[in-house]
């Protein structure tokens, strides 16, 4: 197998309510992920994998998939670290909008940065299927790199 293009790294993340909806969407799209580096925070990461395992037998071994720490725990601010560092492709998202989180300002970090650092990000299983059905998803427009002297040059 050569070298994938377009979108590499894919990160998947889902709030409790929105788990088994996460699972079932890489379920239907495996096709299109069973190829990526796909990073997952904690406990959303074991349901994709036992997923996988359940879908794929031993070829889920071939998955290339790194668990961080749960949310609450860092694995958004982990997955926010892998944003800046260009580590990050696009971000799936599954957030509970009906009930809050303790670490809310964790996830309103995550999305900041996704937002900031031009991420494709999806929060619900309509978008993320239009973001791999994109032909963007294989072959993404080539964008300058990141320019913040704006901001990080500004007189104090």
């Amino acid at each position: 197998m050569g070298e994938v293009q377009g979108i590499r790294r894919i990160a998947l993340v889902a709030h409790d309510n929105c788990k088994a909806a996460l699972v079932q969407w890489v379920k239907r799209h495996m096709d299109r992920l069973h190829d990526r580096e796909l990073v997952c925070t904690g406990t959303t990461g074991r349901l994709v994998r036992k997923a996988l395992e359940e879908e794929l037998g031993s070829a889920a071994t071939a998955v290339n998939m790194e668990i961080l720490k749960s949310g609450p725990l860092g694995g958004d601010q982990q997955l926010g670290a892998r944003i800046v560092e260009g580590k990050i492709d696009m971000l799936i998202f599954f957030w509970d909008p009906m009930q809050a989180q303790p670490h809310d300002v964790d996830v309103k970090a995550l999305l900041r940065i996704s937002s900031l650092y031009d991420i494709p990000a999806a929060c619900n299983a309509m978008t993320a299927d239009f973001l791999i059905a994109s032909p963007l998803f294989l072959n993404p427009p080539q964008t300058p790199p990141h320019d913040f002297s704006s901001y990080t040059e500004r007189p104090l």
